[in-house]
């Protein structure tokens, strides 16, 4: 998949675009459906399958105090995209000359500089300066500029409308499986492991500290998953927490620790993926380390049978 840094930076004319538009946070189920859409029409017509999306999230530079917590880093979403099949993707710079792009301007200046044949977006999707576009406009205005316009419905997973909000509220309440329902994927964090205090060797448990990237944590306690080294993609199975280790100290600052099942490497300034798969418990401070210890060899007996249960 070929990545441009811009809508009036390409390197080369796209070939026929069916273009899909959106932020896409998470690539999730429901993205997935637009994507193939234009996926489908691409192929149909010779042309190339290329997403528009914006970085940062238009919500940091509009309203920071309330953008939301993205469910994937920047690196992370372009390589799903690539998962998905998408020839090409279009990083937008997003800043506030850019939202002061009118609807109209959008259309002619973006649009028309990727050479956009085709157009697929969301139900919801809006554009333009104050939002001023909507999908009804968007189609009228691609039959003044020589695109046509496909609109996704809202996708449901089980009953559940698939959404960026949704996963995010099943994360931040610890619901993984739901996460995952409607990512099509465990939720994932990733980062490079640093130095942390060290108590995990201390007790028999050694741990990966990763100072995560992801903004995104699921709610604190533990839970059973698997770390991934990106530099070779060995695969462990894991027991994460997430969490201020009450036991120890008392304090706010939460860190993202996976014990790895039976990895023995050294993985210091190794970069790491952990997924969640299943919580397993709240966060608890125990009234002894030997307690502690004790619930740990729980944990990771959970965690090593839920591994099995999908690696076998």
């Amino acid at each position: 998949m070929e990545i441009f840094r811009s809508y009036n930076a390409l390197h080369r004319p796209l070939r026929a675009p069916a273009v899909a538009i959106g932020n896409f946070d998470g690539v999730h189920r429901g993205h997935a459906h637009i994507f193939a859409q234009a996926e489908e029409h691409a192929r149909a017509n010779g042309g190339e399958a290329v997403v528009l999306t914006f970085e940062p999230h238009p919500a940091k530079v509009l309203a920071p105090s309330f953008a939301p917590p993205l469910i994937t880093t920047p690196a992370r979403k372009l390589e799903l995209f690539a998962a998905c099949g998408l020839d090409a993707a279009v990083v937008q710079p997003f800043d506030r000359e850019f939202a002061s792009m009118s609807a109209e301007a959008f259309v002619e200046r973006v649009l028309g500089g990727l050479g956009a044949r085709h157009v697929v977006v969301g139900y919801d999707f809006t554009f333009g300066s104050k939002r001023s576009g909507n999908v009804t406009r968007l189609t009228e205005l691609g039959a003044a500029n020589g695109f046509s316009v496909a609109v996704v419905p809202p996708v449901s997973v089980d009953g559940i409308v698939c959404s960026s909000t949704k996963v995010r509220e099943f994360v931040l309440e610890g619901r993984l499986d739901g996460a995952a329902l409607l990512l099509g994927r465990p939720h994932e964090v990733e980062g490079a492991v640093v130095r942390g205090a060290g108590r995990g060797r201390t007790i028999g448990v050694p741990t990966a500290n990763v100072q995560s990237e992801t903004e995104l944590l699921p709610s604190k306690g533990v839970y059973a998953g698997w770390g991934q080294r990106l530099s070779d993609g060995t695969r462990w199975g894991a027991a994460i927490n997430v969490g201020t280790n009450p036991t120890f100290v008392s304090g706010q600052v939460i860190s993202v620790e996976a014990h790895l099942l039976d990895c023995d490497s050294d993985l210091y300034g190794e970069r790491l993926r952990l997924g969640f798969v299943q919580r397993l418990r709240d966060e608890e401070r125990f009234p002894s380390r030997e307690a502690l210890v004790a619930q740990i060899g729980r944990d990771i007996q959970q965690a090593r049978a839920t591994w099995a249960a999908r690696h076998g």
